[in-house]
């Protein structure tokens, strides 16, 4: 059974229902600009009952809204690997937080991360809590819930668990591309997808993903506009609209992905057997690169690439704006605190810098001062 009324300028529909224990219940939605789309949701919700879908609202579990939030709204565009993390964190609310969603407040969402938090790093904990958030101010917008129990919330995490950022200093970043470029076989196509990251920053996705229109030879450019979603082998969305993006490269990057062309594929990486290479096997080139090299690095994978090259700007001191831009981040502030350690090392040699400037002006005004006085 289900209402529907008007509300102001908006119309609300209402949808009850009894569990099997013939407890009655109601699920609403409002905001809707007329009452046919008020009624064509109540239909939908009153169908989930007849075919026995659970319904979902402010009483379920919040492990279990969790979940049936990511099946709906993220599985069906997220890699294997990314599926894998939104099941970590599912189980981490079915073993600290199984409270109805609709009765948990910022104190027992706090209580939960002090639990939680005091014996896992601060990636971790600031990693759950960023898809804990997401589903929440989702659980809002379909009016599920009515606060945000998450916003404002600060993280609580082991300090002595929280891991630097693994990267590789400048002799080590130089000794692997002049041992990739000096080992280069168009039929294998791994360590030119390696030295695309270096020179770029790119996801491993969004690299397996290039075809050929993506680059541009004359402008110097490659276009990052979708990921590869290597168990299907097909194309999806980039992360986020901000992953779509334009990047600068040297003539050196043009130069070394202008061999694999004769291999005559759309794809710019499909190797000798036209499949692009998978994580696994760009990772097991790069562990043997380094291994090669003598460069022990446990941590190390595809990613770190990412973080290497990041490393590297900052060393030359470019701005992190344009770093921002150029990884595809929204926004600076999630540059600053994905790379706050990497920052901070570098913070130094920038107030030296800031240092030497400022006293470059002091010598100018000294000097103008020294001539006017001789006058």
């Amino acid at each position: 059974m289900a209402s529907i009324r008007k509300r102001g300028n908006y119309w609300q529909a209402k949808v009850y229902y009894y569990d099997n224990n013939h407890k009655r219940h109601s699920k609403s939605l409002s905001g809707f600009s007329t009452k046919r789309e008020a009624s064509e949701w109540a239909t939908e919700m009153q169908n989930d009952l007849n075919n026995g879908r659970p319904i979902i609202n402010a009483d379920t579990p919040f492990d279990k809204y969790f979940w049936n939030w990511f099946e709906l709204f993220k599985e069906m565009n997220v890699s294997e690997r990314t599926k894998l993390t939104y099941k970590q964190a599912y189980n981490v609310l079915h073993n600290y937080l199984q409270d109805p969603i609709g009765a948990i407040d910022r104190k027992r969402y706090r209580i939960f991360l002090n639990e939680y938090g005091k014996n896992h790093a601060k990636s971790t904990v600031s990693k759950y809590h960023s898809l804990y958030h997401a589903c929440v101010k989702e659980a809002i917008y379909d009016g599920d819930i009515k606060r945000d129990f998450i916003d404002g919330v600060s993280l609580v995490f082991d300090k002595n668990k929280t891991r630097k950022v693994d990267y590789l200093n400048i002799d080590e970043l130089q000794h692997l591309c002049n041992y990739l470029i000096g080992n280069l076989n168009p039929k294998h196509t791994s360590s030119y997808m390696i030295l695309t990251a270096i020179y770029t920053g790119a996801r491993l996705g969004e690299i397996q993903a290039l075809t050929w229109k993506d680059i541009n030879f004359i402008f110097k450019t490659i276009t990052i506009n979708k990921a590869w979603y290597e168990t299907y082998r097909r194309f999806k969305p980039t992360k986020n609209e901000s992953s779509n993006r334009i990047i600068r490269v040297n003539q050196r990057l043009l130069d070394i992905l202008a061999e694999l062309k004769p291999n005559g594929y759309d794809m710019v990486f499909a190797n000798n057997r036209g499949q692009v290479p998978t994580s696994n096997g760009v990772n097991h080139v790069l562990k043997k690169a380094l291994s090669e090299l003598n460069i022990n690095k446990q941590g190390f994978h595809f990613h770190s690439l990412r973080h290497t090259h990041v490393a590297y700007l900052l060393s030359e001191g470019i701005d992190i704006y344009a770093i921002a831009k150029r990884l595809g981040h929204s926004d600076v502030t999630t540059t600053t605190r994905t790379y706050s350690y990497l920052i901070d090392e570098f913070k130094t040699r920038t107030d030296d810098l800031v240092s030497n400037s400022l006293e470059k002006l002091g010598e100018c005004s000294q000097s103008v001062l020294k001539n006017s006085q001789n006058m």
